[in-house]
């Protein structure tokens, strides 16, 4: 289900103008797009619509909710014809079944585990494990409950796909390409490190998007994992 290209561009922009002009600019260049919450809560399906003609599209919604609402809400997706939608590991085993069925054929479902922003001090202050215990336990819980895909942080890559195994889908964001500052990832890496260590796509915003050549940017990052 992987494109021949890993990247995914975030477009975590305002207006469907500029996702449009985004897409329209790395077409070609990059292999996947992503809608996120910004995008959608602004214009709704029609962004995935409208973004989807460039190529495939990952939704990142990160539900979580009760599994009735997870699902019907997913049965709605299923029309647009994303490819990917993401839904959060913690909502529990029974959610993340009802949002695989909610889908059906309509996409892929990808289970998110810890927030890549969220350090081992953000966790402990929340009474919960850190990442390197919490990460591999919602990979396999989300996994078990029929998730064919894994949102997770590139340094938690290899414990996940040792708790998983080789056939799953590990979807990376918080990649920063080699002298460019981290944002707000807490547990960020190189295109390069996270391809190594098990990742199949790559999720890349401001890196690329933010650039001077939004498409030269994508090729270099793509030229570096040769």
């Amino acid at each position: 289900m992987t494109a021949a290209n890993p990247l995914i561009v975030a477009l975590d922009v305002p207006t469907l103008e500029e996702a449009e002009g985004l897409a329209r600019s790395l077409q070609g260049h990059v292999g996947w797009f992503k809608v996120g919450l910004e995008l959608f809560a602004a214009h709704g399906p029609a962004a995935v619509t409208a973004i989807g003609a460039y190529g495939p599209v990952m939704l990142d919604l990160k539900l979580h909710d009760i599994p009735t609402t997870v699902e019907r809400a997913m049965r709605r997706l299923a029309d647009l014809g994303v490819d990917l939608v993401t839904i959060h590991a913690g909502g529990g085993a029974a959610m993340v079944r009802a949002a695989v069925d909610g889908l059906g054929d309509g996409g892929r479902v990808l289970g998110v585990t810890v927030l890549t922003s969220t350090s081992d001090e953000q966790l402990a202050s929340m009474n919960q494990p850190g990442a390197d215990r919490q990460v591999p336990t919602l990979a396999r819980l989300a996994v078990e409950a029929g998730a064919p895909g894994l949102v997770c942080a590139p340094r938690d890559l290899t414990a996940v796909r040792a708790a998983v195994g080789p056939d799953v889908v590990l979807v990376t964001p918080g990649i920063r390409p080699a002298g460019s500052g981290d944002d707000d990832h807490a547990r960020a890496a190189t295109p390069a490190a996270a391809i190594a260590a098990g990742a199949d796509l790559l999720v890349i915003g401001r890196p690329i998007t933010r650039a001077d050549d939004p498409a030269a940017a994508a090729d270099a990052i793509t030229a570096s994992l040769d």
